[in-house]
């Protein structure tokens, strides 16, 4: 019922985590990130608490694999569950249940990693894929968010998607985290809200340190 794209930027070091979903409150249970640490995607039969548990063990050293096991090997009804991760330093790892839902799988490429269940077409994760190398010379927000639309364009999922979301944590401060739940077209949606969001980064971290800066005439 969904997919999704976890990634590090190789320039700055930034870490994020893009969502696409036929279900509702995508954003709020699937992707899962932390500054310096790493980020998380737990979706198909969503366990929101694998996403936490996984962030932690990456901040006490683990690497991306390490991590995935260990969580896993405790997981309540691991079968149902679809999870990646990125660490850090850019390692992925990724869990299939055996009763994950319809056409699933994954791609990977350098520090980026493609999965999602109910797929209209295998295909999906590589155009993902793809689609983020393709806008390398972007912020990673617009990366992500060129994954989703290459997913989308390359059949998305086999039901209309009604929800999105973009996570991204890391310099300079604040990152975002946009939602959109409820849209007929949840991806247009979410880009837009990255264009307004996006001019208004460097005024937020300013007013984190002089609270009666005025916004720019």
């Amino acid at each position: 019922m969904t997919f999704s794209v976890l990634a590090r930027c190789g320039e700055t070091g930034r870490l994020g985590v893009a969502t696409a979903s036929a279900s509702l409150a995508v954003g709020a249970r699937c992707p899962h990130a932390r500054d310096g640490v790493g980020a998380v995607t737990t979706q198909n039969r969503t366990d929101p608490g694998l996403g936490p548990r996984l962030l932690d063990c990456l901040a006490r050293g683990m690497a991306a694999e390490a991590a995935l096991a260990e969580v896993m090997a405790q997981a309540v009804a691991p079968a149902w569950r679809q999870v990646a991760v990125i660490d850090r330093a850019g390692a992925v790892a990724t869990y299939h249940g055996a009763r994950c839902s319809g056409v699933f799988g994954e791609a990977r490429g350098m520090g980026v990693v493609a999965l999602g269940n109910l797929l209209a077409s295998e295909l999906v994760p590589e155009a993902m894929v793809a689609g983020f190398l393709g806008a390398a010379d972007r912020a990673l927000e617009e990366r992500l968010l060129a994954a989703l639309e290459a997913g989308l364009a390359a059949g998305g999922e086999v039901r209309p998607l009604r929800s999105a979301a973009l996570v991204v944590v890391g310099e300079p401060h604040p990152g975002s985290n946009l939602r959109v739940d409820g849209a007929e077209a949840p991806l247009a949606a979410l880009a837009a809200l990255w264009r307004m969001w996006a001019p208004q980064m460097a005024q937020v971290r300013l007013w984190a340190v002089d609270p009666g800066a005025l916004p720019p005439a």
